[in-house]
């Protein structure tokens, strides 16, 4: 971190993620907002679990990586996002056995963690493609964010996967909402 950031944004994806953030930001004495993007939906998701070792050890992780690629030579595709939505695409790949996709999570979207992101990067050395993918529309969330400052800081270019522009984050129908989010998630793998 710079001494000249004024605050820290994350959005943690799981539980011992969320635990080493705040132990960081406690134990690390900042006079800083510390701002935690933390969806309710993810309080009933059964996949979003850590293991008691994972809160004994280790530390606060801005970017992870793909725990679920079995061979880093055979991806093609790097799905970058955070939050939920890295269960969804984890689970989206798994069903469709995408051993050429990864999804790497960004869980401090700032300060923009660019030498954590850009060592997750150089684990796919073959890696052609990277997106963005989120659940809000293109004009909210982190996009804006990540598409003026990413393509510079890494080199690259970025696409990204996410709503159509809208006034509004979201379908006032469930059930539309449900749709449009699976199209979405199945878009990432098309």
């Amino acid at each position: 971190m710079c001494a000249q950031d004024n605050l820290t944004v994350s959005i943690p994806s799981t539980p011992a993620s969320y635990f080493h953030l705040l132990r960081w930001h406690v134990l690390s004495e900042r006079i800083k907002p510390l701002v935690v993007f933390t969806p309710k939906s993810m309080l009933r998701l059964k996949r979003a679990v850590s293991p008691v070792a994972d809160f004994t050890g280790g530390s606060f992780q801005p970017v992870i990586t793909d725990p679920g690629v079995a061979s880093q030579a055979q991806v093609r595709r790097v799905l970058l996002c955070s939050g939920k939505i890295y269960y969804d695409l984890a689970e989206k790949r798994r069903e469709q056995q995408r051993g050429d996709v990864a999804v790497v999570r960004v869980e401090r979207l700032y300060p923009l963690p660019v030498p954590e992101i850009a060592a997750a990067l150089a684990s796919y050395p073959d890696a052609t493609e990277l997106t963005w993918v989120q659940e809000e529309p293109v004009n909210m969330g982190a996009w804006p964010y990540m598409a003026m400052h990413l393509p510079g800081a890494l080199g690259r270019g970025l696409g990204v996967i996410a709503l159509p522009e809208s006034s509004a984050p979201a379908q006032g129908s469930a059930k539309a909402h449900a749709a449009e989010h699976a199209a979405l998630v199945a878009s990432a793998f098309s």
